[in-house]
């Protein structure tokens, strides 16, 4: 037996405790889960290894951002190509990363939805055959679980139940979470998502794709009480959100400053972004407070968002909540997180078939709570 076949024999019964491997994933044996996460919903190929839907060994992902970026945001065609290229070498990395083999796999987590339908095929194909070939299960992921449980990849998770906030590109909503698989939607934006907004918003200012980070920095070195723009939905009545008419308001007041607004750039987007926040941030705690939570999480790519973070953090101490945030790693699209809600999917017996397919719109989620993938 050659050295890497000893240090991957080894590696693996260091995490099982035992020789050998059990390998029925019906939630009865001690044995670590050992799972392949795949992820590949818009613009990043992303594979990870994950044990029991918590340990990370292994997280890989390749950014398409240097191709969208030209063209101001994701082109579909462009995307499904990158992933085509992108999803053999990132798994092997992966695999490599953990130092292990596909062998050692007890199970597959890919996202199914919602997402860009070609760029969804890709990773979603790829997993169907290679579990097959392997004789392992498999299942499909929705998008949004998969954030939703990027908390649970944290040292000091939240206990059930709590209500998170998912900001991303293209998803804002607030869920009541009371198990791994049961979630209750209390509120979801009419229009456009947060994320979306940050990206339009850079747009028009012509500060690039994607417009969050530079934002985010940009903000930083701007007045955020010198242009104060309308927080909408910010009432106690809704827990919906709604971005187009800030986006609008921002877009009116560069018409109505052609000559001087290209100098006001951080103040702008430090008054947009402070009206964002303020809006996510109030309603989180009041959703909380309603249910009677004393634990609340953010996650999706705005989680990633610095002044966001504060203010959560700020807004949930002052009321008696313990605020959770993942990592800025485990924030944006990921297959850790993919393989962490793949685990408790997986340990109770669902699986996905061959027949199963991707879907592309985030109306398969609806109330009172989000379907179990099956």
């Amino acid at each position: 037996m050659d050295r890497e076949c000893t240090e991957r024999k080894i590696r693996l019964q260091e995490l099982s405790g035992k020789k050998g491997r059990y390998r029925e994933c019906n939630g009865k044996s001690k044995t670590p889960m050992i799972i392949l996460g795949i992820e590949t919903s818009c613009d990043e190929t992303a594979a990870a290894v994950v044990v029991d839907g918590k340990r990370i060994l292994s997280s890989v992902i390749a950014s398409q951002v240097a191709t969208h970026h030209p063209y101001g945001g994701v082109v579909p065609e462009l995307a499904s190509r990158k992933h085509i290229e992108a999803i053999v070498p990132v798994v092997n990395t992966a695999l490599s990363d953990a130092g292990m083999d596909s062998k050692d796999l007890d199970a597959v987590a890919v996202t199914c939805g919602p997402g860009l339908v070609g760029a969804l095929l890709v990773g979603f194909c790829f997993a169907k055959a290679f579990s097959f070939a392997l004789e392992i299960p498999w299942v499909g992921i929705n998008h949004l679980e998969g954030h939703i449980h990027s908390v649970f990849l944290e040292p000091d998770p939240p206990p059930f139940p709590f209500v998170v906030l998912l900001a991303s590109g293209g998803h804002t909503g607030i869920y009541h979470v009371t198990s791994h698989t049961r979630y209750e939607i209390m509120g979801q934006t009419r229009d456009d998502a947060a994320g979306e907004a940050y990206d339009k918003v850079a747009k028009m200012l012509g500060l690039g794709y994607p417009g969050g980070a530079v934002i985010d920095r940009l903000a930083g070195e701007g007045d955020p009480d010198r242009l104060v723009f309308p927080r909408p939905f910010i009432d106690k009545t809704t827990f919906d959100f709604s971005f187009s008419g800030l986006k609008t308001a921002v877009g009116r007041y560069i018409q109505t400053h052609k000559d001087d607004y290209l100098q006001q750039i951080p103040d702008i987007v430090a008054g947009f972004q402070e009206a964002v926040v303020d809006v996510l941030s109030y309603k989180i705690v009041q959703a909380a407070m309603s249910r009677g939570c004393r634990h609340i999480a953010i996650v999706g790519g705005v989680a990633a968002n610095k002044r966001l973070r504060e203010k959560v953090a700020d807004d949930g101490g002052r009321n008696d909540l313990k605020v959770h945030i993942p990592s800025v790693d485990l924030c944006g699209d990921n297959a850790a997180m993919i393989a962490a809600i793949g685990y408790h999917y997986l340990k109770n017996g669902t699986a996905s078939g061959l027949s199963d397919d991707v879907f592309s719109k985030i109306g398969r989620i609806q109330a009172p709570c989000v379907p179990a993938l099956k």
